[in-house]
């Protein structure tokens, strides 16, 4: 099979048909051998229903339905599991992404080699209270992760290698940090492709402004476990060494410089009595937990059935 369209949806009744038409139009005209995978969301209209509909008249469309919403990252990664094509195609179901960008997208990871491509709305239809936010977003995440060639780390449209998708695990809200996280599972080759953007035609947008509160999180979250995933301790420990030499060589200056006063015989208040002090035994106990803290989870992380799971490309 050549291509696997994965839609997550939540609530887009109005728009269904008319996508997966104008997807089937594109597949026909460059005959495509292709499937759609509608992936409900959890949705309380009548979505799921259409679809049903649909999958009567469409072999190529099949459906997938949570008992309730979990997320787009949960939709994403089931309809990824699921899917067959060589080329995996994501895109919303709400008429903002175009299925004209297919072949492109199709061909620059088929035949030219890109192991993700995400699409790039340079002129969108959105308000300034999305697009702003969105633009911060992106700027930190080029910053943290070390992909400075993409502009829209959370663009819809994108198309993957089938090896990506089949790699990844994308849950909680990472699917915004898909090309982060095929980064850091070893797919170097992620590129850009700048897409149309229509205005929202049904409907309203789902997301909220707690978004990009959870969207950074979730980014601090995918670089440390790809950095320290297999190797906490490499993160934990340094930083509760440090903390715990420089709380231990402050308590020594004060024990020293008490009892050189001592012995100078001069008046001097006592050690507990000063605020460095009380900043030694922070350092020391900060210190101290940090290490303890390296120290469980490389003790989780070696006793985990994942500790040796790593991402072989080929075999010969």
């Amino acid at each position: 099979m050549d291509i696997s369209v994965v839609i997550p949806l939540y609530n887009e009744a109005e728009s269904l048909p008319e996508l997966t038409d104008w997807i089937r139009r594109v597949m026909h005209a460059n005959n495509f051998n292709y499937e759609i995978i509608l992936v409900d969301d959890g949705s309380t209209d009548s979505s799921w229903n259409i679809i049903t509909e649909l999958k009567k008249s469409h072999d190529q469309i099949s459906g997938i339905k949570f008992r309730r919403n979990y997320g787009k990252s949960a939709a994403l990664n089931v309809g990824f599991a699921a899917a067959q094509g060589e080329v995996v195609i994501t895109m919303d179901a709400d008429l903002q992404d175009s299925p004209d960008e297919i072949p492109e997208l199709y061909d620059r990871v088929k035949n030219q080699g890109a192991d993700l491509v995400s699409g790039w709305k340079q002129k969108r239809y959105d308000p300034p209270s999305k697009t702003i936010p969105t633009k911060l977003f992106n700027a930190v995440t080029r910053k943290v992760s070390g992909i400075h060639n993409l502009h829209d780390f959370n663009c819809g449209l994108k198309a993957y290698k089938k090896d990506v998708v089949k790699t990844i695990e994308v849950y909680g809200e990472m699917h915004r940090y898909i090309p982060v996280i095929a980064k850091w599972a070893g797919f170097s080759n992620i590129q850009e492709q700048v897409v149309q953007h229509y205005p929202r035609k049904y409907g309203k947008t789902k997301f909220g402004p707690g978004r990009f509160i959870k969207g950074f999180l979730d980014l601090m979250s995918i670089v440390f476990v790809g950095k320290f995933g297999k190797r906490p301790m490499h993160f934990f420990g340094p930083v509760g060494v440090l903390s715990f030499i420089i709380g231990f060589f402050i308590t020594i200056y004060l024990i020293a410089d008490k009892l050189i006063s001592i012995a100078n015989g001069t008046v001097y208040r006592n050690v507990t009595d000063q605020p460095l002090f009380y900043l030694s035994l922070l350092a020391i106990m900060i210190g101290t937990q940090l290490f303890l803290t390296g120290f469980i989870a490389e003790l989780v992380s070696r006793n985990s059935s994942e500790r040796n799971k790593y991402h072989i490309e080929r075999v010969i």
